[in-house]
């Protein structure tokens, strides 16, 4: 007697892949899919296509047509407001990224500050102004030749 086994294979998908045909993707939004064609003519919506042109909605699709359902059910937008809150939230999500980056700079750059003020600092204690005979000149600390100053003795006997 032979047992069957019963396996399940779990596949992930990338949440920007179009697997949904458009009446399931509005099924999923709960709209009509006359709904989805019209998102798709203002704009709203990018669904990717099918080598024969088959509207395919991802899961983002799916959930950016929710949001639009929601701001015109529950907060009473047209699609003309829909449309404007859609640009400023990508407005503001590439100014994020940009601020972002501009930070990463901002803290490579202060780095790179810090140690060239070391530098210099180190560079500041090895020169020394040097007068020497016929003028005067900046010169490092360990080029200078040592400097001896003659002491006269004096009898003090006298």
């Amino acid at each position: 007697m032979s047992t069957r086994r019963r396996t399940t294979t779990r596949i992930e998908v990338s949440s920007d892949r179009g697997v949904f045909m458009i009446s399931v993707a509005a099924e999923l939004a709960e709209m009509h899919p006359q709904t989805l064609r019209m998102y798709e003519q203002r704009g709203l919506i990018e669904p990717k296509r099918s080598p024969k042109g088959t509207r395919l909605y991802s899961h983002e699709d799916v959930e950016r047509l929710r949001r639009i359902q929601q701001m015109t059910a529950e907060l009473g937008l047209n699609l003309a407001g829909v449309e404007k809150v859609l640009e400023l939230e990508e407005q503001l999500e590439r100014t994020r990224k940009r601020v972002a980056l501009l930070e990463r700079r901002r803290d490579e750059l202060s780095a790179e500050i810090k140690a060239l003020e070391g530098r210099r600092e180190a560079v500041k204690a090895e020169i020394v102004r040097y007068e020497a005979a016929k003028g005067s000149a900046l010169v490092r600390v360990k080029d200078i030749p040592p400097y001896t100053i003659p002491i006269r003795h004096v009898d003090s006997r006298a």
